[in-house]
């Protein structure tokens, strides 16, 4: 399968930003005629490394070979004439030009007299699309092919530049199944060829399918390189996460109670999810939640977890299915509507979708309020001062300055901020999508104790988080994703991290007695 020498040598990769170690001496090889997955949670370091290789971001420490030989890539132009193609995971292709002009854009054959020889560019794009056995018209325009077979013309266009190495970023997040299948025979193609292929994936069984080895990144540092026949699915789950299974107990959660579960049975949902699925997004799921009741969202990244908070929301739109609130059906056409009836989103991009940054303390928290009352309603001067008082006092916002800029403020105490601002419509159900990425402990574990201060009280939450353990510590049940379908609906009584990693990792869970469906 392998050369004795590697088409990249990366060794010993540093890249800084302004107060961050993005790569940490990370060492990284591809050989020619592999396909090489690169796996890691968000921020492990996965789009930095590809970003070091293809020239975006300059090393500050480390070398990369190619081929044997030693670059130092300033732009993605020089990447690209040494032989490094990518197709990025967004279609960056023109559809209001035909099949050839894309292909071949920047590289069109010349008349000896001047002008582009467009009947030579269509030759040579069929010829092309011939050798990768795609029936396709050179001369049909982009926007009339599916977005599956626009991904496939991105990497004709790739290849025309006969690189020595491919990569491909998330190819597979907008296909289905019959177009996967397409991609992979291409990509096998290509494989036997001698391209040294890195492929770029959040779906495991995709992975485990086509790549030969994979390398695994956690927190900006090599975890280790590994055969795929050779690292079970649930050891790369293990690894990706970082949770040692051998020496994690079963977390006990301080939010629900043993009898919780029993009270809800019979009862009417706060909202259920009935075969709800948006195309592309995520598969029909069946979820309910209850008043007061914090159901945790476990799975990789690229599991569905923000897709399904996101439909819940009425941020996206559901092809199918049906959701009910109070048990009467609801089309939600926006996330107003969503807000009417007191259902909150805190995106996990806190900075663009969250907070406004050259706003203050005050008026992040009003925010929300006043978008709720209308703009013609305003919220007094005295109204958002006692707001802010009394959220930065409950919440322990610091600096405890309303007045105070938000961008100036810590991660933590900006999740405080976005948090008052839900908290002040008087949610009934507040969604959280990873609500302690990137702070402290001791700010996690405030909020982690707000949350459970407010289910108590009887405000339903759905938390969703990549960190098993903090998902285990909180939620009374746990929905467990596994490539944008349900796999487990579990109840948070003697559940494990281990339990947790099997489920995500095989796609089942075996034990009907813990196992539980909760729309009914």
């Amino acid at each position: 399968m392998t050369a004795a020498r590697p088409m990249v040598q990366m060794s010993g990769i540093t890249v800084r930003f302004p107060g961050v170690l993005a790569l940490d001496a990370v060492d990284f090889r591809l050989f020619p005629g592999e396909v090489h997955s690169l796996m890691g949670e968000n921020g492990a370091g996965k789009s930095t490394l590809i970003k070091a290789l293809t020239g975006v971001h300059r090393v500050h420490a480390g070398t990369i070979e190619i081929d044997g030989k030693p670059v130092d890539f300033g732009t993605p132009a020089d990447a690209q004439r040494a032989g490094v193609s990518t197709v990025y995971q967004e279609i960056n292709l023109l559809p209001n030009l035909s099949v050839a002009e894309n292909v071949m854009l920047g590289r069109e054959p010349r008349r000896p007299w001047g002008g582009i020889d467009w009947r030579d560019a269509r030759r040579q794009t069929a010829r092309l699309l011939h050798g990768m056995n795609l029936e396709i018209d050179p001369a049909s325009m982009l926007s009339e092919h599916s977005p599956a077979v626009q991904q496939l013309i991105g990497i004709v266009r790739a290849v025309a530049v006969r690189p020595k190495v491919l990569i491909l970023d998330e190819p597979t997040s907008s296909l289905d199944n019959d177009e996967v299948t397409e991609l992979f025979r291409v990509i096998s193609g290509l494989k036997e060829s001698g391209v040294a292929i890195l492929f770029i994936s959040h779906f495991i069984e995709q992975v485990y399918e086509i790549s030969d080895r994979l390398t695994v990144l956690r927190d900006g540092q090599l975890v280790g390189e590994y055969l795929t026949d050779d690292l079970l699915r649930i050891d790369l789950v293990q690894k990706m996460v970082g949770a040692e299974i051998s020496v994690l107990d079963s977390l006990q959660t301080h939010t629900h109670e043993s009898d919780l579960e029993e009270s809800l049975l019979g009862e009417q949902p706060l909202i259920s999810a009935i075969g709800l699925s948006r195309d592309g997004a995520i598969e029909p799921i069946d979820l309910a939640v209850y008043e007061g009741e914090i159901v945790g969202v476990a799975g990789l990244l690229g599991s569905g977890r923000t897709e399904l908070a996101r439909l819940l929301a009425g941020i996206d739109r559901s092809d199918n299915g049906l959701l009910k609130v109070d048990g009467t059906p609801q089309r939600f056409r926006g996330p107003h509507d969503a807000l009417k009836r007191r259902i909150a989103y805190a995106s996990e991009d806190r900075r663009t979708e969250g907070i406004i940054g050259d706003l203050t303390i005050r008026d992040n928290i009003a925010l929300a309020l006043q978008a709720d009352l209308g703009w013609f309603r305003r919220i007094s001067r005295k109204r958002q001062d006692e707001l802010a008082a009394s959220y930065i006092q409950a919440m322990n916002i610091r600096p405890a300055q309303p007045e105070a800029l938000v961008r100036h403020l810590s991660g933590g105490n900006q999740q405080k901020v976005l948090l008052a601002r839900w908290l002040a419509i008087a949610p009934r159900l507040l969604i959280l999508d990873e609500p302690t990425r990137g702070i402290d402990v001791g700010a996690k574990a405030e909020i982690q104790r707000l949350v459970s201060d407010l289910a108590e009280n009887g405000l339903s939450v759905v938390f969703i988080s990549a960190e098993l353990e903090e998902v285990l510590r909180i939620s009374n049940r746990v929905a467990i994703l596994r490539d944008r379908k349900l796999v487990g609906d579990v109840a948070n009584h003697d559940l494990t991290v281990e339990r947790l990693l099997t489920v995500i990792a095989d796609g089942s869970d075996d034990d009907e007695d813990q196992l539980r469906r909760a729309a009914r």
